[in-house]
């Protein structure tokens, strides 16, 4: 099992004969993800061709789903361009909408996360490096070599942590780990990911993953203390940053006590989540809890 993407995914790449999207598509192909078109008005018609496949260029998102069954799309266009994608995505009924773009104006982004909501498209992003549900498919710009399948769930505010905890935890493996990105307005949030991981039958713990900045992991402490019943390890990034200066992320900016990490560390540990001071702290965390789920499930 996993979240939102599986190997039965079919995904469409918005933008895949630019750069960018030329070289990450090769990278989920590597992976496996069954990446069945690009989309570019004005290639539409023309093939690229990857290591192992040709893969067609469409000329928009609702004639690429009508002619492959997509049902997730990748964005990889440029910021003035990522809102009329979204939206176009959206409007052609896609499930998923995965939104890598970074700088993106807020009101843009505002903007298409209300239309797609409205149209029963769920987006991840943007700024994001996307997810990945290792063996299975890869939706964006998470390495795929640096896990394997498992049972925990990740969800991560920081594309570099996201890459970090799978890497710490490679031996224990992942079911799907997402990155819903930092930016001040996203699509998929850490509540979003906590419902679906608690759904999911062969997710055993959750690892979640934050940043000084809004007020996202107090509100889902609340969230994990009412609805949550595995298991959850946490970090918070940022505990060194200085008050009032952005770190990173447009959203990642500290205002009085308000979005420091230790606020909100002591507001998931009041909930039962365990938080570490540093990433490798967490990951022996997350170790040390599924030992202790175990010995308790075998005794």
């Amino acid at each position: 099992m996993a979240i939102f993407l599986t190997n039965e995914s079919k995904v469409l790449v918005q933008g895949m004969t630019g750069g960018e999207g030329m070289k990450h598509t090769r990278r989920m192909l590597a992976a496996g993800t069954d990446v069945v078109g690009g989309v570019n008005p004005r290639k539409a018609g023309q093939t690229v061709d990857f290591e192992d496949r040709a893969v067609p260029v469409f000329g928009s998102v609702r004639e690429g789903m009508a002619a492959t069954g997509a049902d997730v799309s990748v964005v990889f266009v440029p910021p003035a361009f990522a809102k009329a994608a979204v939206v176009e995505a959206a409007d052609a009924g896609i499930g998923l909408a995965v939104v890598i773009t970074e700088g993106i104006p807020v009101h843009d982004s505002v903007a298409f996360h209300a239309h797609a909501a409205k149209r029963g498209t769920r987006v991840i992003g943007p700024n994001c490096p996307g997810l990945i549900t290792p063996g299975q498919s890869n939706a964006g710009i998470i390495p795929a070599d640096i896990t394997k399948p498992g049972r925990v769930g990740l969800v991560s505010k920081s594309g570099t942590l996201t890459y970090q905890l799978m890497y710490e935890l490679r031996d224990i493996g992942f079911s799907t780990c997402v990155g819903i990105g930092g930016d001040p307005v996203v699509g998929t949030t850490h509540i979003d990911c906590l419902a679906a991981f608690q759904d999911d039958p062969d997710t055993e713990l959750i690892v979640l993953i934050g940043e000084i900045g809004g007020d996202a992991e107090e509100r889902a402490a609340a969230y994990i203390r009412d609805h949550v019943t595995k298991p959850v390890v946490g970090y918070i990034a940022g505990f060194t940053a200085p008050e009032g200066k952005t770190m990173g992320h447009a959203g990642a900016i500290v205002s009085g006590s308000s979005g420091t990490a230790q606020a909100k560390k002591k507001a998931l540990e009041a909930v039962g989540v365990r938080v570490g001071d540093t990433p490798t702290e967490t990951a022996r965390l997350v170790l040390t809890q599924l030992e202790t789920e175990r010995d308790v499930t075998h005794s």
